[in-house]
């Protein structure tokens, strides 16, 4: 996979993120995600790869979507694999809360799990506790793991997950271990993400949410030196009939990183829309707009935060034809 690469889907991040973030507040969740969709398209149009997107936002809830088998890129180019959420957290933009996100992740063909949109159960740590933890393991074991990994008392772990009527009992038995809880309406990429960052002040991801979400989880923790480990959870027939078609049949397999991200090589890219805990969402000020981007690369391991500084009056459709 080419080092340009890693530069090239920042403009797709920030053009979505740039987009999505005119509906923040404003109550409509659709049309800030069809935003967000086109300027993604409109931008991977132009960069030299010949990507297919394996995982992919939009069918589980008839959003507007990058759907599983697309096409994106010239056609020129290396080869890779693209799971993409072109707005996640469509609810936190129209109600203007954190969090968040435009989000790609690419990596070499056939290196990233290939699924339908469905939900996944997740479990991931930052780089202390990789190994220490096991998605099949209690969630006393997991938080008494976590808490001797990171040198702290278990009163002292936090645990983030989608506050969620499914929740419930893991909510309940977080608590009678005597760990520390928070909840998040929307956006588990940047929950995931948080664990690998220790001034986010959270150190284990629980629950269940949406498959892309785990595998962009996956390659933003790859990069960061951390760990997801996930279960798939068809809700049908429909559901296991796709998964069986794309190679899956095994649905109480735990998946470790390595199934959900292979090789040793992938990029991830995530622009805020909306301010968080990691990055600062779009502003606006007249022909100007600023955005704050993180985007690593596993092979190299490096991590960089991009403040970009957009004019609109250049570039009022946010591409420009090479």
């Amino acid at each position: 996979m080419e080092r340009s690469l890693t530069m090239e889907i920042v403009r797709v991040t920030e053009a979505a993120a740039l987009k999505s973030a005119r509906w923040m507040g404003r109550g409509k969740k659709d049309e800030a995600d069809d935003a967000a969709t086109s300027a993604m398209r409109a931008v991977f149009d132009t960069i030299p790869m010949q990507g297919t997107v394996v995982i992919g936002e939009g069918e589980m809830d008839e959003a507007p979507m990058l759907y599983i088998g697309e096409k994106l890129g010239t056609g020129e180019g290396p080869r890779v694999d693209v799971a993409v959420d072109p707005l996640e957290g469509t609810n936190i933009v129209a109600q203007g809360t954190w969090n968040a996100l435009a989000v790609i992740a690419i990596a070499d063909h056939k290196k990233l799990l290939h699924a339908p949109d469905m939900y996944m159960q997740k479990l991931a740590v930052g780089p202390q506790a990789v190994g220490k933890v096991d998605i099949n393991a209690s969630t006393l074991e997991n938080l008494l793991a976590v808490a001797k990994a990171k040198g702290k008392n278990i009163e002292d772990v936090v645990a983030v997950l989608l506050d969620r009527p499914r929740h419930e009992r893991l909510i309940e038995e977080i608590r009678q271990a005597g760990a520390r809880i928070k909840l998040i309406p929307d956006g588990d990429v940047a929950a995931a993400m948080n664990t690998a960052f220790d001034d986010t002040g959270v150190d284990i991801l629980f629950g269940i949410g949406g498959a892309p979400e785990g595998v962009l989880s996956a390659v933003a923790l790859k990069c960061l030196g951390g760990e997801i480990q996930g279960k798939l959870i068809p809700s049908n027939d429909e559901e296991r009939d796709r998964c069986k078609k794309m190679g899956i049949t095994d649905f109480d397999k735990a998946l470790t990183m390595e199934d959900i991200c292979g090789g040793d090589d992938a990029i991830f890219a995530a622009t805020g829309v909306t301010d968080g805990e990691l990055l600062k969402g779009v502003q606006f000020k007249g022909q100007k707009a600023t955005t704050q981007t993180v985007v690593m690369r596993a092979k190299s391991g490096t991590v960089r935060f991009i403040d970009g500084e957009h004019s609109l009056q250049k570039k009022p459709n946010l591409v420009i034809k090479p």
